[in-house]
């Protein structure tokens, strides 16, 4: 009988450590997904100042923004979501090309092209958005 007590007690004391192992794993999931998602509104630039980032896909070259590399003041990037489709999602982007401002790692200003998928933001336009916020940090 003591036998069977001792048994009961060792399986439950096993059963209570698997589930705080699992416990466990799955704080540190939720953790991870946490951080993960914090991350998600970051420029794609890093934290380094003004920052304009074009989003276009490969299907749609002959609408690229051919003048965001004389844009002054900011650095630029380009991101083709037909090659990195999470990056659709992360920068909600519903048509293309669209022009991304980043302050930082805030969005700022955002560009979005018509729905014949050709920018209708002009190179002023956009630069002039660049230097309304390089005088708001004044």
């Amino acid at each position: 009988m003591i036998v069977l007590d001792m048994l009961k007690v060792e399986k439950l004391i096993n059963v209570e450590t698997n589930n705080m192992k699992k416990i466990k794993y799955i704080v540190l999931l939720l953790l991870f997904m946490i951080l993960a998602s914090s991350a998600s509104g970051q420029s794609p630039c890093g934290n380094a100042g003004l920052c304009v980032v074009q989003l276009n896909a490969g299907f749609n070259e002959a609408n690229k923004v051919k003048w965001l590399g004389d844009l002054t003041d900011c650095e630029n990037k380009f991101i083709d979501i037909q090659t990195d489709a999470a990056a659709a999602g992360k920068y909600k982007i519903v048509v293309v090309p669209t022009i991304l401002i980043f302050n930082g790692e805030e969005e700022v200003g955002r560009f979005q092209a018509n729905i014949m998928m050709k920018m209708e933001a002009t190179k002023d336009e956009v630069q002039e958005k660049i230097d309304e916020i390089i005088m708001e940090d004044f």
